[in-house]
């Protein structure tokens, strides 16, 4: 393996079109969902994206890809299945980890019903899909957290809870001194301000206070539908955050466009941590070609990440 890993970030994948649900499964927050895809969401999310997307990282080489949730959209059982047979065509699960989203985990239920069929996608060495998981990816540590709940209509905020804190509060700690790249995934962002209520982490204190103390190499998330990027402290320095755009998300505005990162992560060469770099690949409605933006990011430097354009 060269001295560069390079990380594919795919998120908010929202697979269409949504399959044909029956009378009793819209009997649920299912039924906004279903009103709200076939009257908006279905002309935003695109499959000419998505595939514009998946064609432009593969040309990338990448030698692991995340996705970051909301593979689905009311959390339908076909719509599983569906998704299982995206992610084969995506990659193994030794090529692709998966950590779940809101829109996964719809309704009461969902997730015990669905989550088994990206098994493969989403469980550690020991082979369970337990949150947090973590997988070790050549000299990357990935940490996979679930903030996917069931919540009321209208509601699409997140949690984590008490147990999966703790649970990652070890494991980061195991991971401390190791040499590994420790990357945590995680779908609704830590960084406070950037979600309303209703849409954001409920906990993400209590994740902040998590990474202060025992510290972590780098965040990827989504769930916003926007390219973003933050710092959040770390018991090592500066952590910083990146939040990649919805993988079929067709809009102009710049930083809603769909599209995808690359992420280039270096060992420095003092042995004090990371560099990372930053590529966006993004999905111009106008041209409907791919555009690239290198976005360098020195993770020990504490300098914060802009976006161009």
């Amino acid at each position: 393996m060269s001295a560069v890993f390079r990380l594919a970030h795919l998120t908010d994948v929202h697979l269409g079109p949504l399959p044909r649900p029956r009378l009793v499964e819209l009997c649920s927050k299912r039924i906004t969902g279903f009103v709200s895809w076939h009257l908006r969401r279905r002309h935003l999310h695109r499959p000419e994206v998505l595939e514009a997307t998946l064609a432009a990282l593969s040309a990338e080489r990448p030698d692991h890809t995340v996705v970051t949730g909301d593979l689905v959209n009311i959390s339908l059982p076909s719509e599983f299945a569906a998704a299982r047979r995206w992610l084969e065509r995506l990659g193994s699960g030794e090529r692709v980890t998966v950590i779940p989203g809101n829109h996964d985990a719809y309704v009461p239920g969902a997730a015990e019903a669905g989550w088994p069929l990206w098994r493969p996608w989403m469980a550690d060495a020991q082979s369970t899909a337990d949150f947090p998981f973590v997988r070790r990816i050549g000299p990357v540590a990935l940490v996979g957290l679930s903030s996917a709940v069931p919540r009321p209509w209208g509601d699409a905020a997140g949690a984590l809870g008490r147990a999966q804190l703790e649970a990652l509060a070890a494991r980061l700690a195991a991971l401390r001194g190791s040499g590994l790249c420790r990357v945590l995934l995680v779908h609704h962002p830590p960084v406070a301000g950037w979600s309303p209520r209703r849409k954001a982490l409920l906990d993400a204190p209590e994740l902040r206070a998590v990474l202060a103390r025992e510290g972590a190499d780098l965040v990827l998330c989504g769930h916003d539908h926007r390219l973003a990027s933050a710092r959040l402290p770390g018991a090592d320095g500066p952590i910083p955050v990146l939040c990649a755009p919805s993988a079929s998300l067709r809009a102009h505005e710049p930083e809603r466009r769909g599209g995808a990162l690359i992420i280039a992560l270096h060992p420095r060469t003092d042995g004090r941590g990371w560099s990372i770099t930053a590529r966006a690949l993004r999905f111009d409605p106008d041209s409907r070609r791919i555009l690239r933006e290198e976005v360098p990011l020195e993770t020990a430097a504490a300098t914060a990440l802009a976006w161009s354009g």
